[in-house]
């Protein structure tokens, strides 16, 4: 199934699927910026590739948590109201509104006009507090799906995507991030965690997002191409130019 992709940064990106427009993890400030959580202090290194208002017209957010600055930051947050947010439970008891929560494995459907898609909410494991989501989308008549993991670790659950799902595309958050508040623990995926991730869902493609612009990431494009290479999966990766779309998929 194609699908249009323009990698905004970090994990903000526009996914055009089957006539609709969906925006990822909206964050839009202006960079260097720095956001302080009780002990956590993350900074940025790069701002986005197109500004909010540069955004073409789009019909949803999914929004894999409301509460780290990498995912929703403060213009991030501008951009909600007049849309459904797809997000989770309690992120959705925060933001109000038009926010939907989705349980792991919970479907909604998504009607714009004659458009429809069917997202379903996925584990997800970051850190030690606080609930994320990933996401499974699927049109009505086609047979692969797309997964956004959202920000997580690999971790037994995430396998039983791959068995529920036929996954053509998958949008993985990596960057190996860390938080010295956290004992320096991975709360997103390294390579590694991604490449073992694509063979257990069997993924044709891999969209890499979340790999650069923050401090707390560790790993970069580089790191990231070679663990995929060392797996045997370097011809799934699909690296996206910030800024452009892309189709992927066929």
């Amino acid at each position: 199934m194609k699908i249009t992709v323009t990698h905004i940064g970090t994990a903000t990106a526009l996914l055009e699927i089957a006539g609709l427009r969906l925006l990822t993890d909206p964050a839009f400030d202006a960079a260097p910026a720095e956001y302080r959580r009780g002990p956590v202090v993350l900074r940025s290194t790069a701002g986005p590739a197109l500004a909010a208002s540069e955004l073409p017209p789009f019909d949803a957010v999914l929004l894999s948590h409301d509460e780290h600055p990498d995912n929703l930051d403060v213009t991030g947050r501008t951009l909600l109201a007049d849309h459904p947010v797809f997000t989770t439970v309690s992120g959705a008891g925060r933001l109000g509104g038009r926010a939907v929560g989705l349980s792991p494995w919970e479907t909604r459907t998504l009607t714009v006009g004659e458009h429809t898609l069917r997202i379903t909410g996925t584990p997800c494991q970051h850190g030690p507090v606080g609930d994320v989501t990933g996401y499974v989308i699927e049109v009505p008549g086609e047979q692969e799906a797309v997964y956004v993991s959202g920000d997580t670790v690999h971790f037994p659950e995430l396998d039983e995507i791959g068995r529920r799902f036929s996954i053509g595309t998958a949008v993985l958050h990596l960057g190996a991030a860390r938080v010295a508040a956290f004992s320096d623990e991975l709360v997103t995926m390294d390579g590694a965690q991604g490449a073992a991730l694509t063979r257990s869902l069997g993924a044709r493609r891999v969209v890499p997002l979340h790999y650069a612009s923050w401090e707390h990431f560790t790993e970069g494009r580089a790191e990231i191409d070679a663990r995929f290479a060392e797996a045997g999966l370097a011809d799934r990766l699909h690296w996206l130019t910030p800024g452009t779309p892309e189709v992927v998929g066929d």
